[in-house]
């Protein structure tokens, strides 16, 4: 009898081991023999899943935007306004080492990004995303009283996934300045402007 192969079971396997190598080893290196390698498969066992490096890529930066996001839905359950805003935020922050894992590995994506179209789309689309959330939230915030008049809802998003994108590369290159202690920092004191009264 053939063996059962649970090709979904298997894929997210490759983009888990991917998304390690890319993290410890950096982008340019990674090749699909050495996800392979890492992985315990033979050379061309990759290609039915993955026919390119770039469609790994892509899976991969999908697979950890969904960790993040699946994070922010559980840590916003129930929340709304600037307390959702402050759960959000705090699980897009580097502030473990699995989240500085995932900024090694989207820090590469976007350079690639600059030059490749589809990549581009890919982020774009996941940016998208989050300013949705945080204008919902910011919107909410406003309803109920608790934000600070005068404050422009599309300049306080853009404001707030600027600092959370940037903190992806201050993290991972100047953690003396930005640990998660000082990452927390700046967010309360970002979201305290942010606040009426």
């Amino acid at each position: 009898m053939p063996k059962i192969v649970d090709h979904d079971a298997r894929r997210l396997e490759l983009v888990e081991v991917t998304w390690r190598v890319i993290a410890h080893r950096g982008f340019d290196g990674v090749t699909l023999r050495d996800v392979a390698a890492e992985a315990g498969f033979a050379n061309g066992a990759l290609k039915p899943y993955f026919p390119t490096r770039a469609s790994l890529v892509r899976a991969t930066f999908t697979h950890v935007f969904g960790r993040t996001n699946a994070r922010v839905e559980s840590s916003i359950r129930g929340l709304a306004g600037l307390d959702a805003l402050h759960a959000f935020a705090l699980e897009v922050l580097p502030l473990d080492e699995d989240r500085l894992d995932e900024a090694r590995v989207v820090i590469p994506f976007w350079q690639a990004a600059i030059h490749d179209p589809d990549f581009s789309a890919l982020n774009d689309e996941a940016m998208l995303q989050w300013r949705q959330w945080i204008k919902g939230w910011l919107a909410q915030a406003q309803n109920e009283g608790s934000l600070r008049g005068g404050v422009v809802g599309e300049v306080a998003t853009e404001a707030l996934l600027t600092f959370l994108l940037g903190a992806q590369v201050a993290a991972v290159l100047d953690a003396g300045y930005n640990d998660p202690a000082h990452l927390r920092a700046q967010l309360d004191q970002y979201l305290e402007l942010l606040k009426a009264g």
